[in-house]
């Protein structure tokens, strides 16, 4: 079952005024700074993988709980205990846009030093993703959670948009805290070799991925920069029928990274998915 298919819940008992206004500001006292983890899934992942989660409220805990029992039997004691409950009106007021299933939460970001930290380790036993300048915060997520999923070093992001946007940690269901998730300048990447998803390249198919790589992808439209076209180690393909114009962002990273993982003989290659 995933997000999507949960039913949103009904609105559970008020709480007392004078505690649902207490909580309203811890809520907005921890806002300045902090990840907004939209929706169950996104707190689900960020508890599982070390999150400092500060602050989460649902309007229908009970309704939580048994979602927690359905999906993360693993952190239902613990959402019991860390979850406030409080009426669907505030809530409203908490979030811009409530998820379907009627959570959210407050985090701390995952530390950046220590996030540069592993993007710059050598040897590397996984690649690690550049999405050179992105234009939609929704593909961004999708690839982090794909990342996450592919248990790969890290997501690089250039340009401007900050791949910690909530609407970007929405998208990527929390897995930004599963993996090293950073914006750099094109000049300022990670060590390793450039191979870079172009036309032009290479068929991936004829090649392979090495663990150390910094695997590259432009946006639809544009595709990657010139400049790190140019510095590319290697340019590689994927296979696309004649005129078929481009795959989704994400798309292209799942093929990529399902290659990688296909021929690569790293211990951390994954194994079965879990919810």
């Amino acid at each position: 079952m995933s997000e999507d298919e949960a039913a949103r819940p009904a609105a559970g008992p008020d709480v007392g005024s004078d505690e649902a206004g207490r909580v309203a500001d811890r809520w907005r006292e921890a806002a300045a700074g902090a990840v907004l983890l939209d929706g169950f899934h996104a707190l689900k992942h960020a508890l599982r993988f070390g999150a400092d989660v500060r602050l989460a409220v649902t309007s229908d805990k009970a309704a939580l709980l048994r979602l927690a029992a359905d999906l993360a039997p693993d952190l239902t004691a613990d959402l019991a205990a860390r979850v406030a409950e409080v009426p669907a009106t505030l809530l409203r007021e908490l979030v811009p846009r409530v998820h379907p299933t009627g959570v959210a939460a407050l985090a701390a970001r995952r530390d950046q030093e220590a996030n540069r930290a592993a993007l710059r380790l050598l040897p590397r036993r996984a690649p690690v993703v550049v999405l050179d300048e992105p234009r939609n915060l929704g593909n961004v997520g999708a690839v982090i959670r794909l990342a996450a999923g592919f248990g790969v070093t890290g997501v690089v992001t250039t340009g401007d948009l900050d791949p910690w946007h909530p609407n970007a940690v929405r998208s990527g269901a929390g897995l930004h805290y599963a993996t090293a998730v950073e914006r750099a300048d094109p000049d300022a990447l990670p060590p390793g070799p450039l191979h870079v998803l172009d036309p032009e390249g290479k068929d991936i198919r004829s090649t392979d991925l090495p663990d150390d790589a910094l695997v590259v992808f432009g946006s639809e439209r544009h595709g990657v920069s010139a400049a790190l076209r140019d510095r590319a180690t290697a340019l590689v393909a994927l296979p696309m029928r004649d005129q078929v114009s481009s795959y989704n962002l994400a798309t292209s990273v799942g093929m990529a990274l399902y290659h990688w993982a296909a021929t690569s003989r790293s211990p951390l290659v994954p194994g079965p998915a879990r919810l």
